[in-house]
């Protein structure tokens, strides 16, 4: 098997982890055993120690004392806010529109990047800006509803999870120039436990500890796979194929999500997600198309 199709399956797999996460991280919470801030908790404590574990088995590397303050705002907006905002909003929506709304990120990355590096919008770019969001706004305020009632407010807290994200990415790429991809994942999860911890703690006492054991196997699985292995097999596949392909790959999540939802019999395909998806998807594609290399030679 080539290093290519090697890569092409780790990404495939990475992708069917996100996926499968949309209905297993709602059905925890759903279920009322865990509540949304202590489930992140769970997962970024899970992960700091897989991390960390990595690490001590791993070469050092020396972290530059102004780079904290960049791992601080890393862990705010990839971990904190992201995961804050992502779970709260997937508790009061159903999978599938999440799952739509969450490939508007490359496109908020690139709206991050004109605002923070300066990265010039073409009127290409623009327009799929501009698509991108209206599929995203419609899906939000749409009154169809599906077989699990979502909300305003859920979507929105995506899409807001989405927008953090994004400029996460914009922040945290001179530090993956300067180490490698362990370490920031390491200090990005460590800083971010700081600012998820009271939020955490504040629903931590209302945490039902007779749990089923399916329930407790759903919460490793977000921690173990969704949280580490994801992340290993995404790093895995940037050797061997650009970070291109590796974003393109988000697209599979809506179908995936939606197949599954279906077997699952949780949610269903509607007119609005049809719509939402196709609005969002043109939108991508033309701030991806020919796509301007400054924001990656910029620090």
């Amino acid at each position: 098997m080539s290093s290519t199709l090697k890569a092409h399956l780790a990404l495939f797999s990475a992708n069917l982890i996100y996926a499968l996460n949309y209905g297993i991280a709602k059905d925890v919470m759903s279920e009322d055993y865990v509540d949304p801030f202590a489930f992140i908790l769970f997962r970024v404590a899970g992960a700091i120690l897989l991390f960390w574990a990595v690490w001590l088995t791993s070469k050092r590397e020396r972290i530059e004392k102004k780079d904290y303050v960049r791992f601080i705002w890393c862990g705010v907006f990839g971990v904190a806010a992201n995961q804050l905002m992502f779970f709260q909003g997937l508790s009061l929506t159903n999978e599938i529109n999440a799952s739509i709304i969450m490939t508007i990120n490359p496109i908020m990355v690139l709206l991050m990047a004109a605002f923070i590096v300066k990265e010039r919008l073409t009127s290409k770019k623009l327009l799929g800006i501009l698509l991108g969001i209206a599929g995203a706004v419609y899906l939000i305020l749409s009154k169809e509803k599906s077989a699990k009632e979502a909300s305003v407010l859920g979507d929105f807290l995506i899409f807001m999870n989405a927008a953090a994200y994004g400029l996460y990415l914009i922040i945290v790429m001179p530090l993956m120039k300067k180490y490698s991809p362990f370490t920031v994942a390491k200090w990005t999860f460590t800083m971010g436990f700081i600012f998820v911890l009271p939020f955490g703690l504040s629903q931590l006492g209302d945490v039902n500890w007779n749990m089923p054991a399916d329930i407790i196997w759903k919460i490793l699985f977000v921690i173990v796979f969704t949280t580490f292995f994801a992340y290993i097999l995404n790093i895995s596949a940037l050797k061997h194929v650009s970070p291109t392909v590796v974003s393109a790959y988000i697209y599979l999540q809506p179908v995936l999500t939606s197949i599954i939802a279906l077997f699952r019999q949780t949610d269903s395909i509607t007119l609005p997600k049809v719509l939402s998806a196709l609005l969002i998807f043109t939108g991508v594609y033309l701030v991806s198309v020919k796509r301007n290399k400054k924001i990656e030679n910029r620090n």
